[in-house]
């Protein structure tokens, strides 16, 4: 049997053969294979289907709908393993859009020990992205459609988006160097043109994008630089990471102060969290900052901890 990393190149190679046509010939599944891979709102799914089906090809004895190796069934398997170990190599070689971390330590899938038949409430959001996950390893279990053709068009889908994505990427850039001898803005409309990108909706990123920004322009006069920012929706916990965008001195790793971004009003609750995971760190900041897009009100307490 091949070994996990030959069976995802194959995959590959397979996707890149038939990048304009699709592999599956029935058009429900095409659908949900669509719809998973390309899913904006949630990446864990598309890791956690790529997990499964790379645990099928790997060892056909194993029933796809059991990632769990709680469950005590011989046909079970760790599909965190699978994830950890080659999905996410294989999608950061060829940058593909999905979620930097495992889909197992989400809220929707930690801490299970069940198979995940059609009829299981994953609780996740949104769930008819969970319910399109659990039919297509229904599909595969039942034989309605290989797994290594379903993998191929995952892989085919992801590389349709990423080729988008670096396209509008191109375009974007392209127009920004056309506009290089044109005045620049003032100021003051650099605010104002913030403020009102920030209004809209789905814009919660860009506090944390106006901070990066803000300090990789005045890098070389604070020699401070900003460290490599993590994905919007990856935990804290599962990055390692103490803020939305941590800052360091220049020739040095070590963080100095950390922001965290809110797109509501600062609570207790975020406070203790902040405090909590300081606790558990190894690593100690200068300076924690909340910035919040919602007006602060009242006077504010500051507390100090040491975490020394």
């Amino acid at each position: 049997m091949a070994e996990p990393i030959e069976i995802l190149n194959a995959a590959l190679r397979c996707a890149n053969a038939n990048l304009e046509q699709s592999l599956v010939a029935d058009p429900q599944i095409r659908e949900r294979a669509d719809y998973i891979a390309r899913n904006l709102k949630n990446r864990a799914g598309v890791r956690l289907l790529m997990a499964c089906l790379l645990a099928k090809l790997h060892r056909p004895d194993v029933d796809i709908r059991k990632p769990y190796t709680e469950i005590g069934d011989t046909d079970a398997f760790s599909g965190r393993t699978y994830d950890e170990r080659y999905i996410t190599n294989f999608i950061n070689e060829h940058n593909l859009p999905c979620n930097s971390t495992t889909a197992f330590l989400t809220p929707a899938l930690r801490n299970r020990n069940i198979t995940l038949t059609k009829d299981v409430n994953l609780v996740g959001k949104p769930p008819q992205l969970y319910q399109a996950v659990l039919s297509l390893l229904d599909d595969v279990h039942n034989g309605r459609l290989a797994a290594d053709t379903l993998m191929a068009e995952i892989v085919r889908l992801l590389l349709i988006d990423r080729n988008e994505r670096q396209r509008r990427i191109e375009a974007l850039v392209a127009t920004l160097n056309t506009t290089k001898d044109a005045v620049p803005l003032s100021s003051e409309d650099i605010v104002n043109l913030i403020e009102k990108h920030m209004s809209l909706k789905g814009t919660s990123r860009l506090s944390v994008l106006v901070v990066a920004a803000a300090y990789q322009s005045a890098e070389e006069f604070l020699r401070e630089r900003v460290l490599t920012l993590q994905a919007h929706n990856a935990a804290d916990i599962q990055t390692g990471a103490l803020g939305d965008v941590e800052i360091t001195l220049i020739a040095d790793d070590k963080v100095i102060t950390s922001y965290e971004m809110k797109n509501k009003r600062v609570s207790r609750a975020d406070i203790d969290r902040a405090l909590q995971k300081l606790l558990l760190s190894d690593r100690r900041v200068n300076n924690y900052i909340f910035i919040t897009t919602e007006p602060v009100r009242g006077r504010s307490r500051l507390r100090t901890i040491s975490v020394s």
